[in-house]
């Protein structure tokens, strides 16, 4: 199985690792069962998205994050400062990478939070659809990644609607405006968390304009403007494919708008389904 150079693997373990991720992320880690995963992220105080991973509780005191393009040391000399006396310690694993499998459905009656167990102990989660088998398998470091197995990863992402941005990338996105309660991401029940108030407060008044749409264009490039037809700014490309002719996009818009990205028509769509999670 080729290998994927954009996800990188932090380890959190520690008495207090639960308590810790609860108190900073924005999923609610109480609901995970050891063996199970969901979407979550860090904010920063202003409700704005730092980092998007998918995060497993193998056992007690024991988490991984698969982190999504973010650089790993940053990320986690950020947690580092609001460690202060809890017991836990967030390291980056180098020893495992992330395989890219698309060979095989998730067996009959295995629910898709569930955490996989694979030969010679590797580890997986379910990111696939009904209509399309993938997988993401934790297995020894050692071989390079292929870059076509990223390419065609990261265009999945983002063709069913899970962001995905360079490193360098400067935004001021909040979870809703990325649709990330299409992916159960965060929670507005669990209690405080860096940004929760402002979730909280756009989630229950329903103040968010512009959520993440598709688009279909020509020549689409990151951070490109998306205008209507009268030259009025609707939002932002996220990312674009490698061809350019689609886009994840931030925009105040609905589907059938008619929309312009340097002069060029693009056409406006709900993201697919498929990563969507259940509420």
């Amino acid at each position: 199985m080729p290998l994927i150079a954009d996800i990188t693997i932090i380890r959190m373990t520690g008495l207090d690792a639960e308590k810790f991720a609860q108190s900073q992320f924005m999923g609610d880690i109480s609901a995970l069962s050891a063996g199970q995963w969901q979407w979550s992220g860090w904010l920063s105080a202003k409700g704005r998205v730092q980092a998007l991973f998918a995060l497993m509780r193998l056992a007690q005191g024991e988490l991984l994050l698969l982190l999504l393009d973010a650089p790993p040391l940053p990320f986690i000399a950020a947690l580092q400062r609001f460690v202060f006396r809890s017991k836990v310690s967030i390291k980056l694993d180098t020893s495992m990478a992330i395989a890219a499998d698309w060979t095989s459905f998730i067996a009959t009656g295995v629910s898709r939070d569930s955490v996989l167990e694979g030969s010679n102990g590797a580890i997986g989660l379910d990111f696939g659809t009904d209509e399309a088998a993938r997988r993401a398998w934790l297995v020894p470091a050692g071989e390079s990644p292929s870059a076509e197995a990223t390419r065609r990863w990261r265009e999945f992402d983002l063709r069913h609607g899970l962001p995905r941005w360079s490193a360098a990338r400067e935004h001021s996105w909040t979870p809703h405006m990325l649709s990330l309660d299409r992916l159960r991401a965060f929670s507005v029940k669990k209690g405080c968390y860096p940004g929760q108030e402002i979730v909280a407060r756009t989630h229950f008044l329903g103040q968010t304009k512009r959520q993440a749409w598709w688009l279909e264009g020509e020549s689409l490039r990151a951070g490109d403007a998306v205008l209507d037809a009268e030259g009025r700014g609707l939002g932002e490309v996220i990312e674009s494919t490698h061809d350019g002719h689609g886009a994840l996009a931030v925009l105040a818009a609905h589907v059938g708008i008619e929309a312009q990205v340097r002069g060029l028509k693009a056409r406006v769509s709900v993201p697919t389904e498929g990563l969507a999670r259940p509420n």
